[in-house]
This record gives C-alpha cells, sequence and structure tokens, in this order.
C-alpha cells in the first residue's frame, strides 16, 4: 500500500521584547535561576496582569507580513493544566479568537534537483506566556524549577495540515524563521529555545480523503531534528497501521541520541484543558488607526523585495525568491549590486546561490559573517567583466580571498597581480600558443579535419592548459577556429 504524509506545524516565537507579556520582568536569556520572576510570574495572591504593548504590536507585524486577518478583538483564555513548572495552574493564551486570522508562507522546496515555490496556510498565530523549566540534569532523583522563563511572551503559528514530507516541513520552518528574523520580532535562537516547533503528523492510504490519528511531537529545536523526528514518526505509524495495529493520538518526544520517538502523554483535546476567557485581561481591541501606525514601521517585506528585484534587476522569480530567503542574504546582493552596477545583477545573483553559499555551508558560517564582504566580491565581479580574468580563474580568486579574511577592498586585486592571474589576451601571444599546441597534437587536427567535433574540444583543453587557465576562452576559441580551418 501507498501512504502519504499529512503534517502541520506548531512554532511557539519567543518575541523580542525585553520585558515579559503579562508583567516587567526581565526576559534576557542566562540569569540565574529565578532571578527574572516576579510576584506576577510567580501567581501570587493578589497580583493582576498587564498586557505588554510590544508584544501585541510583533503580533500585529507578523500578522501583516503573511497577509493575515489582524483581529479588530481578540480575547485571552486561561489554558487550565497542572505541571510543576505552571505555577497558576493554568497558562494565558488564547482560544477562541486569536489576534492573528490566516496567512500564507511562501518558500523554495528543492526536490529532486528541482525547484518548487511553495506555500502553506496558515490557521492562526495566538499571544500567550510561556511557562517556567523544570531541570533535572543537577539533581538525584529529584528535578528543579527555574521560573525565569515564565511569563515570556510568545507568538505561537499554527499552520493548515498542508505539508506532505519532512522536507517540506523544515522548508517552511526556515522561511517561516528566517521571517521572524527579518522582522525583528524574534532573535531566532534555537539552542536558547526562541524558536521551536511542534509537527503534527499522520499517514494515510494515498487517495484516502480522511486524515489519519495524528501524532503530536513536542519541543523540536532545530532544524535537523525536526527533519529526523518526523521522517522516524512516519515510519512508526506505518509499521503500526500494516502491522495490524491503531496509531493512538499522543504526544510525543524526540531522542536525539537514538533518533526515535517515545510516547510523552496521552494527547489532550481543547475540552481538557477547559478553556475559560481570563476574568482579569479585559479584550484586546486592535484599531485600524493602530495597525496603520505598525504597518508604517516596518521593513520591507521578502514578497515585496522579490517583485522589486525581479522590475528593477531582471532575476527570474527563483533567483530572487532565493536571494529573500534571508534579510542578510537579500541585503548583501543589493550591496554588491551597488558597488559593481546594476548589470552585475544577474552574475551577483549566480556568485551568491553558487560559490558564495556553498563556501558558507561548507564552514557553516552565516552570511553576515563571511570573510568575502559584498564590495570586495563586487570587485571581483567587475574583474570579470572587464576582462581581467576569466570565471575559472575567478573561483580560484574568490577561494584565496575566502582564506585570507581579510578587510581590504582592492583584495581581488592584490591576488589577482601577486599569482599572476591576469587573463591572456594578447592575440599574438595566443596565437603562438596555439601552433605549438596544434604542432604537439598532430593527431587531433587530422581528427577534426575529419569531422570529429570532440577533437575540437581536446585541442581547447590543451590550450587553456598551456595557458594555465589564463586564456580569454571566447577569444582562444575564435583564434583555433581560424588556425584549424585556414
Amino acid at each position: 500500500m501507498q501512504w502519504e504524509v499529512v503534517i502541520g506545524l506548531e512554532t511557539h516565537t519567543q518575541l523580542s521584547t525585553k520585558s515579559k507579556i503579562f508583567s516587567g520582568s526581565s526576559t534576557q536569556f542566562g540569569a540565574a535561576a529565578n532571578t527574572q520572576a516576579s510576584p506576577v510570574d510567580l501567581a501570587l495572591p493578589g497580583v493582576l496582569p498587564v498586557l505588554n504593548r510590544g508584544a501585541v504590536e510583533r503580533a500585529i507585524q507578523f500578522g501583516l507580513a503573511v497577509n493575515a486577518t489582524i483581529a479588530p478583538q481578540s480575547i485571552f483564555a486561561r489554558k487550565n493544566y497542572f505541571y510543576p513548572d505552571l505555577p497558576k495552574g493554568y497558562q494565558i493564551s488564547q482560544f477562541e479568537i486569536p489576534v492573528v486570522q490566516g496567512g500564507k508562507v511562501s518558500f523554495v522546496l528543492e526536490k529532486d534537483g528541482k525547484s518548487e515555490l511553495r506555500t502553506v496556510q496558515l490557521t492562526r498565530a495566538h499571544l500567550e506566556e510561556d511557562a517556567g523549566k523544570s531541570l533535572h540534569e543537577d539533581y538525584q532523583g529529584m528535578s528543579g524549577i527555574d521560573l525565569n522563563r515564565a511569563g515570556t511572551p510568545l507568538l505561537e503559528i499554527v499552520t493548515e495540515p498542508d505539508m506532505r514530507s519532512a522536507a517540506e516541513a523544515v522548508a517552511y520552518a526556515k522561511a517561516l524563521h528566517s521571517l521572524v528574523m527579518w522582522l525583528g520580532i524574534c532573535d531566532g535562537n534555537m539552542q536558547e529555545g526562541s524558536f521551536r516547533c511542534d509537527a503534527n503528523v499522520s499517514v494515510r492510504p494515498v487517495g484516502q480523503a480522511a486524515y489519519g490519528t495524528r501524532s503530536e511531537i513536542k519541543n523540536l529545536n532545530s532544524f535537523r531534528f525536526l527533519e529526523e523526528a518526523i521522517n522516524y514518526e512516519v515510519r512508526r505509524q506505518i509499521e503500526v497501521i500494516e502491522d495490524g495495529g491503531k496509531v493512538v493520538q499522543e504526544t510525543r518526544l524526540y531522542d536525539p541520541d537514538k533518533k526515535e520517538t517515545r510516547s510523552m502523554r496521552s494527547k489532550e483535546d481543547s475540552q481538557d484543558y477547559r478553556y475559560f476567557p481570563d476574568p482579569d485581561l479585559p479584550p484586546l481591541v486592535i484599531g485600524a488607526e493602530w495597525v496603520e501606525r505598525v504597518r508604517a514601521t516596518m521593513p520591507e517585506l521578502p514578497g515585496a523585495m522579490r517583485e522589486r528585484f525581479v522590475r528593477d534587476f531582471g532575476l527570474s522569480e527563483y533567483d530572487a525568491a532565493v536571494l529573500t530567503q534571508s534579510k542578510a542574504m537579500a541585503g548583501y546582493f543589493e550591496a554588491v549590486t551597488v558597488k559593481a552596477g546594476k548589470e552585475q545583477a544577474k552574475p551577483a545573483a549566480n556568485w551568491l546561490m553558487g560559490d558564495l553559499s556553498s563556501a558558507l555551508n561548507r564552514e557553516n558560517v552565516d552570511v553576515a559573517d563571511a570573510p568575502v564582504s559584498a564590495v570586495q566580491l563586487a570587485l571581483l565581479l567587475q574583474r570579470i567583466a572587464d576582462g581581467t580574468i576569466s570565471n575559472k580563474i575567478a573561483k580560484e580568486v574568490f577561494g584565496a580571498m575566502w582564506e585570507a579574511k581579510s578587510a581590504q577592498e582592492n583584495l581581488a586585486d592584490e591576488i589577482i597581480e601577486s599569482k599572476d592571474l591576469r587573463q591572456i589576451s594578447d592575440s599574438g601571444a595566443l596565437e603562438k600558443i596555439i601552433d605549438e599546441v596544434l604542432a604537439a597534437n598532430a593527431k587531433s587536427v587530422e581528427e577534426f579535419r575529419a569531422g570529429k567535433e570532440k577533437a575540437f574540444n581536446a585541442l581547447i583543453g590543451q590550450a587553456m592548459k598551456a595557458t594555465k587557465g589564463k586564456a580569454d576562452p571566447a577569444q582562444l576559441t575564435e583564434l583555433l577556429k581560424q588556425k584549424l580551418t585556414a
């Protein structure tokens, strides 16, 4: 039987406010345990929550960025459950009326050597407070409780079950991660828990309309773990069904050491949490004027930038989509084109998506920390354009620039001169080299004149080798043709 995978993600995005969502306590990471928990966070008798305006404005920013509806009025509810790191015995969240409704996120998915533009529909994004943290490692037979994180503002972003593979889920999560960092509403630090995903996974026979029973995998804090966990869970569910069993709706955890998911608890439904409106918080009212004030402060969004790159630089939709997957990459591209000239936009895009991205991935470096600056790359592109070096030699120069890790703006020129890499474009010098190559490869000459085109490529290769790759390929090709047909 063939199976179809169905995936939806719930992403907890920690908002970049300096204080918590309902108190003035700091949200700074790394403080000593329980030093950033106020009476409100500890739920001491008589305290009242006060909503953080900055958290609301970050939610509005996200809603505008994904073309969602910003609810003119939304309600906070109490989500009741009992756990040691939740001192109130309930979490303040939004249930029936979230602040952000609908929306969509588009991204590029690499599949079978091809690139596809995909879109995932969002169900909602709602504001809520984070719980504290249980600590197990430093205590023998006991757990410690750190309430510094309790009350930290979260925007929980929930998708429709639109994704059909772990790779697609990861591509969506990366696009969402890039977007919230682009907006500045989240620092995106997955190691510190600022961006973590819950994956809802089910399988069904291909062609079946009804969804299968889902399992929720909690607190995945890396893209690699997200992919591994989904792939394992898909295999587990298929094996359960094919062995005659039934998948149970439950919450599971991923063990990255064993590379497997394990049962945590039975999956609760909304009625298990006994939601009801929080009596201490009035409805959140967001007027059109407030939305427009927030809109006016927002940076240019990826979608608008993609359109501008296509319109102003003549890039393809695909190139523009790749370059705007992160704000840092888009900024690097624009800095290169400003310095090198608008006519270098396409070569710049090719270098960013090719050699630069390969080097960044190989060394796990962010483009903002690339040892080759945008200004340095722009000069390299200019030297290709003016014929100083060939594309092939440029790759060698780029590698040397990367290793040099120098801030010198004219680094490309210095490397070209010091390594004697300047392209040979003198016709007389090239003709002399061609004559020597033809004399040394008489058999290939005969084969070419007998109609074997491959022989010409062999002669070109020998000529390029003789010039140590420094000949202008187009010029060399033309001169060789003239010599052979004379």
